[in-house]
């Protein structure tokens, strides 16, 4: 068992997912588990508002890979963190990220159509009860995280509010959006291009695995494993989300492909070619799995999820 940053004896658990299974009955399992999570996290009955608690619904709802709660889990069940605090980030972490879909689909960011198969939020409300879906989905991604980490020892909740709220904004995902809108009409560097995903994208998967840290209370040479871990496998995401809008099937993807092209985003497939894309992409995990080289079987789910990321088809 990984060390802990302190001496305080774990929290009561909920039930956990068996880890000892095949890595794809585990994640069918914790995507069972998040979906009631969920679920239950945004329930109608205490909306004030029908009609947003609706699009919220509509938007957090409707299925995805649900990649980060997944990290969460993989993360926090290999240091036995306590199940209500894994819950809880996981449920939060993809309400900050469906709450960035349904803003990145607005006609002022890239004003897309189609998300996972359904019209976009904004397509199938009105832009208004977007924008505030979205609004009220980072709200209670706080709500639910400080409500579920409270119980953790005093230094791990206080830290994983700090952890989503900097993933999430100026120095993180917005960050890095604002990069992306500010590049339109020309072309990044490939340096330039990382920086921007390692916000845009980046920051809110490098969020979810260590938010798994701390709720496991991993020590802080452990921590930075699972950082460079996160890091490498951020950035290979957003390289094959990119080959994927080349080569993908909009069908598989539910969503249209070539839009990078259409808006004349700089890529990476755009910089650096397809096959040297898909070459980083790989090596970017390979780097990944060395970080994780010191953790024991507890790790296996993340080495496949960081495997999954290159051979994804949607």
């Amino acid at each position: 068992m990984p060390p802990r940053s302190d001496a305080s004896p774990p929290a009561p658990r909920t039930p956990a997912v068996n880890t000892a299974i095949p890595p794809e009955q585990a994640i069918a399992a914790y995507q069972e588990r998040i979906e009631a999570v969920l679920d239950r996290a945004l329930d109608p009955a205490a909306a004030p508002d029908a009609r947003l608690i609706e699009a919220m619904r509509y938007a957090t709802l409707s299925g995805g890979k649900r990649l980060r709660p997944l990290l969460v889990y993989a993360t926090g069940e290999a240091l036995d963190a306590p199940g209500t605090a894994l819950d809880a980030a996981a449920a939060a972490v993809e309400m900050i990220h469906v709450y960035s879909l349904i803003h990145d689909d607005l006609p002022a960011m890239d004003d897309d159509e189609l998300r996972r198969g359904r019209p976009t939020c904004h397509r199938a409300f009105d832009e208004a009860t977007a924008i505030l879906a979205g609004d009220a989905l980072q709200a209670q991604a706080f709500v639910t995280l400080s409500t579920g980490a409270s119980a953790l020892p005093a230094p791990r909740a206080p830290a994983m509010l700090q952890e989503l709220a900097l993933a999430s904004g100026l120095h993180g995902m917005a960050g890095g959006q604002a990069i992306d809108l500010g590049a339109s009409g020309h072309q990044l560097g490939l340096e330039a291009l990382e920086h921007m995903h390692r916000l845009k994208t980046g920051a809110l998967i490098r969020a979810s695995v260590r938010l798994g840290g701390l709720a496991g209370g991993a020590d802080e040479a452990l921590l930075a494993r699972l950082t460079d871990y996160a890091g490498c496998i951020g950035l290979a995401f957003q390289i094959r989300d990119d080959i994927l809008d080349v080569e993908g099937d909009p069908e598989t993807l539910g969503k249209a492909c070539g839009a990078d092209a259409r808006l004349e985003k700089s890529t990476f497939p755009a910089l650096m070619g397809l096959e040297p894309s898909r070459e980083r992409a790989v090596a970017l995990v390979d780097q990944a799995l060395e970080a994780l080289q010191p953790l024991g079987a507890e790790a296996d789910l993340l080495r496949h999820l960081a495997r999954y990321i290159v051979d994804r088809i949607h």
